[in-house]
Protein backbone atom coordinates (compact mmCIF):
# COMPACT_ATOMS: atom_id res chain seq x y z
CA UNK A 1 0.00 0.00 0.00
CA UNK A 2 1.29 3.46 -0.96
CA UNK A 3 1.35 6.38 1.46
CA UNK A 4 0.50 9.76 -0.04
CA UNK A 5 1.54 12.91 1.84
CA UNK A 6 -0.90 15.78 1.15
CA UNK A 7 -0.72 19.27 2.66
CA UNK A 8 -3.65 20.62 0.63
CA UNK A 9 -6.14 22.73 2.56
CA UNK A 10 -9.58 22.00 1.14
CA UNK A 11 -13.20 21.39 2.06
CA UNK A 12 -14.12 17.96 3.37
CA UNK A 13 -15.95 17.06 0.16
CA UNK A 14 -12.78 17.61 -1.87
CA UNK A 15 -10.64 15.66 0.60
CA UNK A 16 -13.15 12.81 0.48
CA UNK A 17 -12.84 12.78 -3.31
CA UNK A 18 -9.07 12.49 -2.90
CA UNK A 19 -9.27 9.70 -0.32
CA UNK A 20 -11.76 7.70 -2.34
CA UNK A 21 -9.77 8.27 -5.53
CA UNK A 22 -6.57 6.76 -4.12
CA UNK A 23 -8.19 3.95 -2.09
CA UNK A 24 -7.05 1.47 -0.89
CA UNK A 25 -3.87 3.55 -0.63
CA UNK A 26 -3.47 5.90 2.34
CA UNK A 27 -3.49 9.71 2.57
CA UNK A 28 -1.33 11.16 5.36
CA UNK A 29 -1.65 14.82 6.37
CA UNK A 30 0.92 17.07 8.09
CA UNK A 31 0.26 18.84 11.37
CA UNK A 32 0.11 22.14 9.46
CA UNK A 33 -1.18 22.33 5.91
CA UNK A 34 -0.30 24.92 3.25
CA UNK A 35 -2.39 28.07 3.50
CA UNK A 36 -2.95 28.05 -0.27
CA UNK A 37 -1.70 26.42 -3.44
CA UNK A 38 0.85 29.24 -3.66
CA UNK A 39 2.44 28.76 -0.22
CA UNK A 40 4.56 25.94 1.21
CA UNK A 41 3.56 23.99 4.30
CA UNK A 42 7.04 23.60 5.85
CA UNK A 43 8.85 20.42 6.91
CA UNK A 44 6.85 17.69 8.61
CA UNK A 45 7.92 14.25 9.93
CA UNK A 46 5.00 12.59 8.12
CA UNK A 47 6.82 13.19 4.83
CA UNK A 48 9.50 10.66 5.78
CA UNK A 49 6.96 7.81 5.46
CA UNK A 50 5.52 8.92 2.13
CA UNK A 51 5.91 7.31 -1.28
CA UNK A 52 4.14 10.23 -2.99
CA UNK A 53 3.75 13.91 -2.06
CA UNK A 54 0.92 16.15 -3.31
CA UNK A 55 0.75 19.87 -2.58
CA UNK A 56 3.44 22.38 -1.61
CA UNK A 57 5.87 20.54 0.68
CA UNK A 58 9.18 22.00 1.79
CA UNK A 59 11.84 21.54 -0.91
CA UNK A 60 14.63 20.64 1.49
CA UNK A 61 12.40 18.14 3.29
CA UNK A 62 11.56 16.47 -0.02
CA UNK A 63 15.22 15.65 -0.57
CA UNK A 64 15.43 14.09 2.90
CA UNK A 65 12.45 11.81 2.19
CA UNK A 66 14.31 8.74 0.95
CA UNK A 67 11.15 6.70 0.25
CA UNK A 68 9.60 9.37 -1.99
CA UNK A 69 9.09 8.32 -5.62
CA UNK A 70 6.90 11.11 -6.99
CA UNK A 71 6.21 14.76 -6.11
CA UNK A 72 3.09 16.38 -7.58
CA UNK A 73 2.88 20.15 -7.03
CA UNK A 74 -0.48 21.86 -6.62
CA UNK A 75 0.71 24.88 -8.60
CA UNK A 76 1.97 25.68 -12.07
CA UNK A 77 5.01 27.50 -10.67
CA UNK A 78 7.90 25.54 -9.21
CA UNK A 79 10.60 28.15 -8.58
CA UNK A 80 11.58 26.71 -5.18
CA UNK A 81 12.35 23.37 -6.80
CA UNK A 82 13.97 24.70 -9.98
CA UNK A 83 17.55 24.81 -8.70
CA UNK A 84 20.62 22.88 -9.85
CA UNK A 85 20.90 21.33 -6.38
CA UNK A 86 17.32 20.09 -6.31
CA UNK A 87 17.40 18.84 -9.89
CA UNK A 88 20.65 16.94 -9.25
CA UNK A 89 19.33 15.36 -6.06
CA UNK A 90 15.99 14.49 -7.69
CA UNK A 91 17.80 12.80 -10.56
CA UNK A 92 19.95 10.81 -8.15
CA UNK A 93 16.86 9.72 -6.19
CA UNK A 94 14.99 9.00 -9.45
CA UNK A 95 12.26 11.30 -8.13
CA UNK A 96 9.49 12.16 -10.60
CA UNK A 97 8.25 15.75 -10.32
CA UNK A 98 5.04 17.02 -11.91
CA UNK A 99 3.08 20.23 -11.52
CA UNK A 100 -0.50 21.38 -12.15
CA UNK A 101 0.14 23.57 -15.16
CA UNK A 102 -2.82 22.22 -17.12
CA UNK A 103 -5.22 23.23 -14.32
CA UNK A 104 -4.25 26.90 -14.50
CA UNK A 105 -3.56 27.36 -18.21
CA UNK A 106 -7.15 27.89 -19.36
CA UNK A 107 -8.23 30.44 -16.72
CA UNK A 108 -4.96 32.36 -17.12
CA UNK A 109 -5.45 32.51 -20.89
CA UNK A 110 -9.03 33.74 -20.47
CA UNK A 111 -7.80 36.36 -17.98
CA UNK A 112 -5.38 37.74 -20.58
CA UNK A 113 -8.12 37.76 -23.20
CA UNK A 114 -10.34 39.70 -20.78
CA UNK A 115 -7.51 42.19 -20.27
CA UNK A 116 -7.08 42.63 -24.03
CA UNK A 117 -10.78 43.09 -24.71
CA UNK A 118 -11.16 45.52 -21.80
CA UNK A 119 -8.29 47.61 -23.16
CA UNK A 120 -9.51 47.51 -26.76
CA UNK A 121 -13.08 48.44 -25.83
CA UNK A 122 -11.95 51.07 -23.27
CA UNK A 123 -13.98 49.42 -20.53
CA UNK A 124 -12.36 51.05 -17.46
CA UNK A 125 -12.97 54.57 -18.80
CA UNK A 126 -16.32 53.64 -20.30
CA UNK A 127 -17.65 52.31 -17.00
CA UNK A 128 -16.61 55.54 -15.26
CA UNK A 129 -18.06 57.71 -18.03
CA UNK A 130 -21.46 56.07 -17.74
CA UNK A 131 -21.73 57.49 -14.22
CA UNK A 132 -20.04 60.89 -14.46
CA UNK A 133 -19.38 61.56 -18.15
CA UNK A 134 -21.23 63.53 -20.79
CA UNK A 135 -22.14 62.88 -24.39
CA UNK A 136 -18.88 64.35 -25.77
CA UNK A 137 -16.78 62.03 -23.60
CA UNK A 138 -18.88 59.08 -24.74
CA UNK A 139 -18.22 59.96 -28.38
CA UNK A 140 -14.48 60.17 -27.68
CA UNK A 141 -14.50 56.72 -26.09
CA UNK A 142 -16.45 55.34 -29.02
CA UNK A 143 -13.93 56.81 -31.45
CA UNK A 144 -10.93 55.47 -29.48
CA UNK A 145 -12.27 51.93 -29.14
CA UNK A 146 -10.42 49.36 -31.22
CA UNK A 147 -10.81 45.90 -32.65
CA UNK A 148 -8.32 43.15 -31.94
CA UNK A 149 -8.64 41.89 -35.50
CA UNK A 150 -5.44 42.30 -37.45
CA UNK A 151 -3.35 43.46 -34.50
CA UNK A 152 -0.02 41.88 -33.54
CA UNK A 153 0.69 39.89 -30.37
CA UNK A 154 4.12 38.92 -29.07
CA UNK A 155 4.15 36.20 -26.39
CA UNK A 156 7.14 36.07 -24.06
CA UNK A 157 7.27 32.37 -23.25
CA UNK A 158 5.37 29.49 -24.78
CA UNK A 159 3.89 26.86 -22.48
CA UNK A 160 0.39 25.70 -21.58
CA UNK A 161 -0.99 29.21 -21.01
CA UNK A 162 0.34 30.41 -24.35
CA UNK A 163 -1.17 27.45 -26.20
CA UNK A 164 -4.60 28.18 -24.72
CA UNK A 165 -4.27 31.90 -25.43
CA UNK A 166 -3.30 31.28 -29.04
CA UNK A 167 -6.43 29.17 -29.48
CA UNK A 168 -8.59 31.92 -27.95
CA UNK A 169 -7.05 34.66 -30.09
CA UNK A 170 -7.11 32.80 -33.39
CA UNK A 171 -10.74 33.73 -34.25
CA UNK A 172 -9.74 37.41 -33.99
CA UNK A 173 -7.34 37.05 -36.90
CA UNK A 174 -4.40 38.40 -34.92
CA UNK A 175 -0.80 37.98 -36.04
CA UNK A 176 0.95 36.00 -33.30
CA UNK A 177 4.64 35.55 -32.53
CA UNK A 178 6.25 33.86 -29.53
CA UNK A 179 9.64 33.92 -27.87
CA UNK A 180 10.72 30.37 -27.08
CA UNK A 181 14.11 28.88 -26.30
CA UNK A 182 13.55 25.71 -28.32
CA UNK A 183 10.83 25.34 -30.94
CA UNK A 184 9.05 22.01 -31.29
CA UNK A 185 7.44 22.97 -34.60
CA UNK A 186 3.87 22.43 -33.40
CA UNK A 187 3.26 25.82 -31.76
CA UNK A 188 1.02 27.14 -34.51
CA UNK A 189 2.64 30.58 -34.35
CA UNK A 190 5.90 32.06 -35.55
CA UNK A 191 8.68 31.33 -33.04
CA UNK A 192 11.56 33.75 -32.51
CA UNK A 193 14.80 33.60 -30.56
CA UNK A 194 16.13 36.08 -28.01
CA UNK A 195 18.55 37.42 -30.66
CA UNK A 196 15.75 39.21 -32.53
CA UNK A 197 13.52 40.05 -29.55
CA UNK A 198 14.18 43.80 -29.52
CA UNK A 199 13.33 44.07 -33.20
CA UNK A 200 10.12 42.09 -32.76
CA UNK A 201 9.07 44.15 -29.74
CA UNK A 202 8.97 47.17 -32.02
CA UNK A 203 6.29 45.52 -34.18
CA UNK A 204 3.86 44.28 -31.51
CA UNK A 205 0.63 46.00 -30.49
CA UNK A 206 0.35 43.63 -27.50
CA UNK A 207 3.22 42.13 -25.49
CA UNK A 208 2.13 39.30 -23.19
CA UNK A 209 4.62 38.13 -20.57
CA UNK A 210 4.08 34.50 -19.53
CA UNK A 211 7.60 33.80 -18.27
CA UNK A 212 7.95 31.74 -15.08
CA UNK A 213 10.21 32.93 -12.29
CA UNK A 214 13.79 31.64 -12.51
CA UNK A 215 17.31 33.04 -12.29
CA UNK A 216 17.35 33.32 -16.09
CA UNK A 217 14.08 35.29 -16.23
CA UNK A 218 14.67 37.63 -13.27
CA UNK A 219 13.90 41.21 -14.47
CA UNK A 220 13.92 39.84 -18.02
CA UNK A 221 11.60 42.64 -19.14
CA UNK A 222 13.57 45.75 -18.23
CA UNK A 223 14.08 49.29 -19.48
CA UNK A 224 15.82 48.00 -22.63
CA UNK A 225 12.84 45.88 -23.64
CA UNK A 226 10.30 48.56 -22.74
CA UNK A 227 12.18 51.16 -24.81
CA UNK A 228 12.16 48.78 -27.79
CA UNK A 229 8.40 48.34 -27.67
CA UNK A 230 6.20 50.04 -30.22
CA UNK A 231 4.85 53.40 -29.06
CA UNK A 232 1.28 52.89 -27.93
CA UNK A 233 1.73 49.16 -27.26
CA UNK A 234 0.05 47.45 -24.31
CA UNK A 235 1.96 45.24 -21.90
CA UNK A 236 0.44 42.33 -19.98
CA UNK A 237 1.93 40.13 -17.26
CA UNK A 238 0.30 36.81 -16.33
CA UNK A 239 3.63 35.08 -15.54
CA UNK A 240 5.48 36.20 -12.42
CA UNK A 241 6.13 39.66 -11.01
CA UNK A 242 9.86 39.02 -10.58
CA UNK A 243 10.31 38.74 -14.35
CA UNK A 244 9.62 42.48 -14.80
CA UNK A 245 11.57 45.56 -13.72
CA UNK A 246 8.56 47.31 -12.19
CA UNK A 247 10.28 50.67 -11.73
CA UNK A 248 11.11 50.66 -15.42
CA UNK A 249 7.51 49.78 -16.22
CA UNK A 250 6.23 52.69 -14.12
CA UNK A 251 8.62 55.05 -15.89
CA UNK A 252 7.65 53.95 -19.39
CA UNK A 253 3.95 54.27 -18.56
CA UNK A 254 4.39 57.75 -17.14
CA UNK A 255 6.35 58.80 -20.22
CA UNK A 256 3.38 57.89 -22.40
CA UNK A 257 5.44 55.48 -24.51
CA UNK A 258 3.19 52.54 -23.58
CA UNK A 259 -0.57 52.96 -23.79
CA UNK A 260 -1.28 50.78 -20.76
CA UNK A 261 -0.19 47.81 -18.67
CA UNK A 262 -2.39 45.04 -17.29
CA UNK A 263 -0.88 42.91 -14.53
CA UNK A 264 -2.15 39.93 -12.59
CA UNK A 265 1.18 39.43 -10.81
CA UNK A 266 3.58 41.78 -9.05
CA UNK A 267 6.64 41.57 -6.82
CA UNK A 268 5.83 41.60 -3.93
CA UNK A 269 2.15 40.74 -3.67
CA UNK A 270 0.44 42.93 -2.76
CA UNK A 271 2.52 45.99 -3.61
CA UNK A 272 3.22 48.40 -0.74
CA UNK A 273 0.98 51.49 -0.82
CA UNK A 274 3.84 53.80 -1.84
CA UNK A 275 5.07 51.67 -4.74
CA UNK A 276 5.57 53.81 -7.89
CA UNK A 277 3.69 51.32 -10.02
CA UNK A 278 0.44 52.04 -8.19
CA UNK A 279 0.64 55.70 -9.18
CA UNK A 280 1.63 55.07 -12.80
CA UNK A 281 -0.53 56.14 -15.73
CA UNK A 282 -2.92 53.58 -17.21
CA UNK A 283 -1.94 50.71 -14.93
CA UNK A 284 -4.50 48.01 -14.16
CA UNK A 285 -3.71 45.33 -11.57
CA UNK A 286 -5.72 42.30 -10.51
CA UNK A 287 -4.76 40.36 -7.34
CA UNK A 288 -3.17 37.17 -8.76
CA UNK A 289 -6.52 35.68 -9.64
CA UNK A 290 -5.73 34.73 -13.23
CA UNK A 291 -5.50 31.03 -12.44
CA UNK A 292 -8.60 31.06 -10.27
CA UNK A 293 -11.81 29.29 -11.13
CA UNK A 294 -14.82 27.75 -9.49
CA UNK A 295 -14.02 24.33 -8.03
CA UNK A 296 -10.29 25.04 -8.33
CA UNK A 297 -9.26 22.63 -5.58
CA UNK A 298 -11.53 19.89 -6.88
CA UNK A 299 -9.96 20.32 -10.33
CA UNK A 300 -6.50 20.08 -8.76
CA UNK A 301 -7.45 16.83 -7.03
CA UNK A 302 -8.91 15.36 -10.22
CA UNK A 303 -5.70 16.25 -12.07
CA UNK A 304 -3.67 14.51 -9.38
CA UNK A 305 -5.94 11.46 -9.47
CA UNK A 306 -5.52 11.14 -13.24
CA UNK A 307 -1.76 11.25 -12.79
CA UNK A 308 -2.04 8.79 -9.89
CA UNK A 309 -3.84 6.36 -12.18
CA UNK A 310 -1.05 6.78 -14.73
CA UNK A 311 1.59 6.34 -12.02
CA UNK A 312 0.08 3.01 -11.00
CA UNK A 313 -0.10 1.90 -14.63
CA UNK A 314 3.45 2.99 -15.38
CA UNK A 315 2.39 5.33 -18.20
CA UNK A 316 3.80 8.88 -18.77
CA UNK A 317 2.48 11.49 -16.35
CA UNK A 318 0.91 14.81 -17.37
CA UNK A 319 2.84 18.01 -16.65
CA UNK A 320 6.12 16.29 -15.87
CA UNK A 321 8.89 18.83 -15.20
CA UNK A 322 11.64 16.53 -13.85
Amino acid sequence: MLKIFCDLTAEQETLTLLKQGVAPHEIIFPAKRAASVLSKSGPDPALADADIAFGQPDAAAILQASKLRWLHLSSAGYTRFDTPEFRKAAAEQKLIVTNSSVVYAEPCAEHVLAFMLAQARKLPDAIKAAAVGDFSSWLQLRTNSRLLRGETVLLLGFGSIARHLVALLRPFGMEMTALRRNSTGDEGVRIISKDVLLEELGKADHVVNILPASPASDRFVSSTQFAAMKKGAIFYNIGRGATVDQDALAAVLNSGHLAAAWLDVTEPEPLPPDHPLLAARNIFITPHLGGGRQNELETLVRHFLENFRRFLQGTPLHDRIM
